[in-house]
């Protein structure tokens, strides 16, 4: 890998998921940040990157890759070390279990089109309401699942991996919607471990956001 190119939104879920693994990954990149709220991920130039008009896409040298756990994983093939995923056929189903049932259960209702959506039928409260409900719901049961003999320091064993790269950012949005985690342990520690880590602070939105960079 050459030359490696971010398209991301700055406190986008799925585009956190990505720095986090770069960072773990030790690799360098260009980023250059798509407005979601302004709507840049709909224009023409965007959807010549992924069709889909969503990010993260990831552009190495002439090879886009889009979705970000596949982004992941192909970035954990290419650049082996340290691993995000464990040798073990059984321990790497129960990794990707963890991530999906954050990336393909909580995170879809609570993205922004979905959101919108429910905005335009109920209001701000039921939005809120709406995601707020989803979000604990779903940690709660992502809590259950790191209840396993296979949880360490992090989601999987002591050193991090796909799951916390996943983890770490819908924790950061439920923050933002003021979504109580004191009450799930787990959960609560390997945040902890993720917090103190250096390629998880390397990765936080808070050194991407347009204002702060502005002001800096």
């Amino acid at each position: 890998m050459t030359e490696l190119v971010l398209y991301d939104y700055w406190r986008s879920s799925a585009s956190y998921r990505v720095r986090i693994a770069l960072a773990l990954k030790g690799l360098d990149y260009a980023r250059v940040p798509v407005d979601l709220v302004a709507g840049a991920h709909r224009s023409a130039a965007h959807r010549e990157v992924n069709p889909q008009g969503l990010v993260p896409a990831l552009k190495i040298d002439d090879l886009v890759l889009t979705q970000s756990l596949p982004i992941i994983e192909y970035l954990d093939e290419t650049a082996p070390e340290p691993p995000l995923l464990p040798q073990d056929a059984a321990a790497r189903a129960r990794v990707r279990a963890i991530a999906l049932a954050i990336a393909a259960e909580i995170h879809p209702i609570s993205n922004l089109s979905v959101l919108a959506r429910v905005a335009a039928l109920g209001g701000d409260e039921a939005r809120a309401k709406w995601n707020r409900d989803n979000i604990a719901s779903g940690l709660e049961a992502v809590e259950a699942l790191l209840d396993h003999p296979a949880t360490g320091r992090f989601c999987h064993g002591d050193s991090p991996g796909l799951a916390d790269c996943v983890l770490i950012p819908q924790l950061y949005n439920a923050a933002r919607w003021e979504v109580a985690t004191d009450h799930l342990p787990r959960i609560t520690a390997i945040a902890a471990e993720c917090a103190a880590h250096p390629a998880f602070k390397a990765a936080h939105p808070d050194n991407y956001d347009p204002s702060r960079e502005a002001q800096g």
